[in-house]
């Protein structure tokens, strides 16, 4: 069972997409955009999953604006008893740019939108919510 996924990502067009896509794998969706009310959720350690895009354009956290890369990284450093990994989704595809957003960020792994190869994505989740917790 997939279990709960946490998607931070402004775009309806693509929170729909997100919800239709993890129904049918078996997942219940939370779509949050305020940066507290998102890392309140991770604290109460049901969500197996978060996927973050890098563009946001109102997730606020302690009344500042913060994009993915910030967001992601104020809840890995200043959280590191939550486990939960995070996705981060860009329509960046230069590979320099990739491996920075991540460097900076400290996320688990990044995917490049448009979401096209549908088993790529799959292929992330399954290593980052399934082999990744075995450890």
């Amino acid at each position: 069972m997939l279990g709960k996924i946490l998607i931070v990502e402004d775009d309806t067009f693509l929170q729909d997409f997100y919800r239709l896509f993890f129904k049918k794998l078996g997942g219940e969706v939370l779509i949050l955009e305020d940066g507290n009310k998102i890392i309140e959720e991770i604290e109460k350690g049901e969500i197996k999953l978060v996927i973050m895009d890098i563009n946001l354009r109102n997730t606020y956290l302690n009344n500042t604006k913060v994009d993915g890369i910030k967001l992601s990284r104020h809840i890995k450093i200043n959280y590191p008893s939550i486990k939960v990994p995070i996705l981060l989704v860009t329509a960046y595809s230069n590979q320099m740019m990739k491996d920075e957003f991540l460097a900076d960020s400290l996320a688990n792994d990044i995917l490049v939108k448009p979401i096209v190869d549908y088993n790529q994505l799959i292929e992330k989740i399954n290593k980052l919510v399934f082999v990744q917790n075995e450890r």
